[in-house]
């Protein structure tokens, strides 16, 4: 598990890597996005299984970078569809950190890092959650402040997952459910300015999770006019179409 030493170097090197993470290739992070898309953000429990055993499969003949970060992601999604809901299928959680704990150590391509950190940090909040040990948790959001400041201005990922991860604990973690409302603020305006820089899946649920986080009647206007555009992004009902209909039907009733 990280100590509290590598945690104060890490924040070091975000420091440090400001400059590193403004040279990264912007074009080359997405496309080595587009590599793994069709493992991030899954909601469908059949497609989620499929996934898993291909990419478990496709690890063990060939351990590259690309498949070892894809299995990473995978365990990290069996873990929300399946560790969280579940008191038997545990593990997923801590075999996804470990795999992207072991990958941010060896990766020779700067950029992978973006997907790597956002992914290897809430992967140590699963761990957080399935564990109960609030340590590992504040460990997990000191990871996401170093992966934001690294890696926010090329991608989403750091903001989205760790907006992710707060808005869904517990009423008396206040400050960071807050701080959650920033991070889909900030995803939106980036995205606003250039819609290259996330994609139609994590903008659906960003749009959603904004109208989720906003839902006094004094935001409802620009409320409605997310889940509107959450919706419009997610035609197939991969992403945040379906909540966002809930959301809208509740509040139309």
């Amino acid at each position: 598990m990280i100590t509290k030493t590598k945690i104060v170097t890490l924040i070091v090197m975000a420091t440090l890597q400001t400059a590193f993470a403004q040279s990264l290739d912007f074009e080359k992070v997405r496309s080595l996005e587009h590599q793994l898309h069709d493992v991030m953000e899954l909601i469908d429990l059949e497609v989620l299984k499929v996934r898993l055993a291909d990419a478990m499969l496709t690890f063990e003949q060939d351990p590259s970078d690309l498949n070892q970060i894809r299995l990473g992601i995978v365990y990290h999604e069996a873990a929300l569809n399946f560790s969280l809901l579940s008191n038997t299928e545990r593990g997923y959680a801590q075999k996804s950190y470990n795999l992207l704990h072991q990958v941010h150590q060896t990766t020779t391509t700067a950029e992978w890092l973006p997907f790597i950190s956002a992914y290897e940090a809430s992967a140590l909040a699963l761990v957080a959650a399935e564990t109960r040990k609030l340590k590992q948790l504040a460990e997990a959001f000191q990871l996401f402040e170093v992966a934001v400041k690294q890696f926010d201005t090329v991608s989403p990922m750091p903001r989205f997952l760790r907006g992710s991860v707060a808005e869904n604990l517990p009423w008396y973690f206040f400050s960071k459910r807050r701080a959650a409302r920033d991070d889909f603020d900030q995803i939106i305006f980036k995205y606003e300015q250039n819609n290259q820089y996330a994609n139609a899946r994590v903008m659906s649920f960003t749009y959603w999770a904004w109208a989720n986080q906003y839902r006094a009647k004094k935001h409802r206007k620009q409320a409605l006019e997310y889940l509107n555009t959450a919706i419009a992004l997610d035609p197939h009902g991969t992403s945040g179409r379906e909540r966002a209909v809930k959301l809208k039907q509740t509040w139309e009733r």
